[in-house]
């Protein structure tokens, strides 16, 4: 199983994530948006399936810094402007093989996940 989350190493969503696949000792790929945007395709595999305007976080300092709440800007071209401006996504972004999600969900990721997404397993008491 392919575990791919994108986010920043100071975000508490993300860092949720990755201590919710760390629990279920699940192996995950973690790309820091901070130190590699990510690409146009893999943004676009997100809002394909949950809409540009689920991408872009709203109550970001970001986004009213940079005026967005303001200017009247399409989700998609505000989605072309978070490739230069990582900090305007909403995050985590999770890729498990080919479904994707959009924030902090554990319940869509335990499901995605089947048996290995309930509690993880107590440790050998002998």
């Amino acid at each position: 199983m392919n575990v791919q989350v994108f986010g920043f190493k100071d975000c508490q969503e993300t860092r949720k994530a990755l201590r919710f696949f760390s629990d279920r000792r699940i192996a995950v790929h973690f790309v820091d948006l901070k130190e590699r945007p990510a690409s146009k395709g893999e943004l676009r595999r997100f809002a394909d399936k949950h809409g540009a305007a689920a991408l872009i976080d709203k109550t970001s300092p970001c986004f009213k810094a940079l005026g967005l709440h303001v200017s009247g800007d399409s989700p998609q071209r505000q989605v072309e402007r978070a490739l230069a401006e990582p900090r305007l996504l909403k995050t985590p972004l999770v890729r498990i093989d080919q479904r994707v999600s959009i924030g902090y969900v554990p319940d869509e990721w335990a499901t995605t996940l089947g048996g290995l997404g309930g509690r993880p397993e107590p440790p050998n008491s002998r």
